[in-house]
């Protein structure tokens, strides 16, 4: 099963975006196959982003994902 993380575009140099994830968990991804832009969420998937989401999604996603880590606890 693959799984895919909205992060929210911090910054953008070429191809490379420095993303978060929330809480804490920064990383650089390759957005060659998106057009994102600072402020916006991506979908990230083994290190690349690979769609562009509206922030009510992205942040819809995220607490779910949350909610289920949460659970499992």
């Amino acid at each position: 099963m693959c799984l895919a993380i909205p992060a929210k575009v911090l910054s953008l140099e070429g191809t490379k975006a420095h993303v978060d994830f929330g809480q804490g968990i920064l990383r650089d991804v390759n957005v060659a196959l998106v057009e994102a832009k600072v402020g916006e969420y991506v979908l990230v998937h083994a290190g690349y982003a690979i769609q562009v989401l509206e922030e009510k999604e992205a942040l819809e996603t995220l607490s779910l994902m949350n909610e289920v880590l949460a659970a499992g606890e």
